[in-house]
């Protein structure tokens, strides 16, 4: 029997607005939650849309573990179709190899494609592991007095840190949600926070290295009326879907921050820019074939507009401003899976 699934959590929004799509095209879209998937997947050929399961943790010390068990049960899922005839909207190694930041930014760079610079290489040991030490003597040695922090496996902005500092000077500044709770240990507050004092910086960013990060360089963004933005373009089946702004008055652009989301053509940007976000979009989509979805974040630096990627995510399709006007994201998903099913 053929059906198409969406694999992930009742009452979300992802789930709600695809259903939603679904319905108007009467397409039929059977929902299977995570805790049930092994009996129900083993019953008959798929279209297999695969959404993040709900993680309930706000402490950064347990990211590797939930996203090691995360890449085991994608593992398990993409031997489902060495058996029987399933297609995957995006395949579980697709999604595993973008959980990986430090391996996407790597494959990337092969293909000659743009990144955000990423600080040291193998600096950081065998363990791929800084101190705060170690990292004020990288950012000296490479002459970079301004980073971001980025846990290797981490999302939603958990644990990302943007690090300013004068030695000259002696000062410092950082801005993270993480937060070094007396009971919890380091966690995801949700919520900006500005640490000055070295006695608060250095043992937060001890406790956020130890999780195994990235450090890049922390370039100067394209500016729209006194906001700092990057890109957020969701690119799917060979289709820009969506683009569209994160504005933020502070280095860190996620909007569940109280940043300003606005629609790209707004900006008023120049057509050969455009043209180049576009390019560079397609040809990483290209270096992952079984993907095709993805939420791509692009930094465009000031002055010259030039576009850089700062990461993919194979499952970056949640988009607010899209689901409460046109729904073209999880409507062309919906196609997609209508085309599949009535082959």
């Amino acid at each position: 029997m053929r059906r198409v699934i969406l694999l992930g959590s009742p009452d979300t929004k992802r789930t709600q607005f695809l259903e939603r799509a679904a319905a108007e095209m009467a397409l039929p879209v059977f929902l299977v939650d995570w805790r049930e998937w092994r009996r129900v997947l083993q019953e008959s050929d798929c279209f297999l849309k695969i959404d993040p399961p709900q993680w309930e943790s706000c402490k950064l010390e347990e990211l590797d573990m939930l996203t090691g068990d995360y890449i085991k049960l994608l593992e398990e899922l993409g031997n489902l179709d060495k058996s029987k005839n399933d297609v995957f909207l995006n395949h579980p190694e697709a999604i595993a190899a973008l959980l990986d930041k430090r391996a996407c930014k790597n494959r990337l760079c092969v293909a000659g494609l743009p990144v955000t610079r990423e600080l040291g290489g193998m600096e950081a040991g065998a363990n791929g592991k800084l101190s705060f030490a170690r990292l004020l003597d990288l950012m000296e040695k490479e002459r970079i007095l301004q980073v971001f922090i980025k846990p290797v496996t981490g999302s939603g902005a958990a644990g990302v840190s943007a690090f300013r500092w004068n030695p000259v000077r002696g000062q410092m500044a950082l801005y993270t949600c993480a937060y070094l709770h007396p009971e919890f240990g380091t966690v995801n507050t949700k919520r900006l926070r500005r640490y000055e004092a070295q006695e608060e910086i250095r043992p937060l960013l001890n406790r956020i290295l130890a999780l195994g990060c990235i450090v890049e360089r922390w370039y100067a963004k394209a500016e729209y009326q006194g906001f700092s933005y990057d890109l957020r373009a969701v690119v799917q089946d060979g289709h820009l879907d969506f683009i569209l702004a994160r504005l933020s008055k502070g280095p860190i652009t996620n909007l569940h921050l109280n940043n300003h989301p606005l629609e790209a053509e707004a900006l008023g940007l120049p057509n050969a820019v455009k043209d180049s976000v576009w390019e560079l979009c397609r040809k990483s989509m290209d270096c992952y074939p079984g993907l095709r979805s993805a939420g791509i974040d692009i930094l465009l630096e000031k002055r010259s507009l030039e576009p850089r990627i700062i990461e993919m995510n194979a499952q970056g399709d949640l988009i607010y401003q899209d689901i409460y006007h046109e729904n073209r994201i999880y409507r062309h998903q919906a196609e997609m899976m209508k085309g599949w099913l009535e082959r």
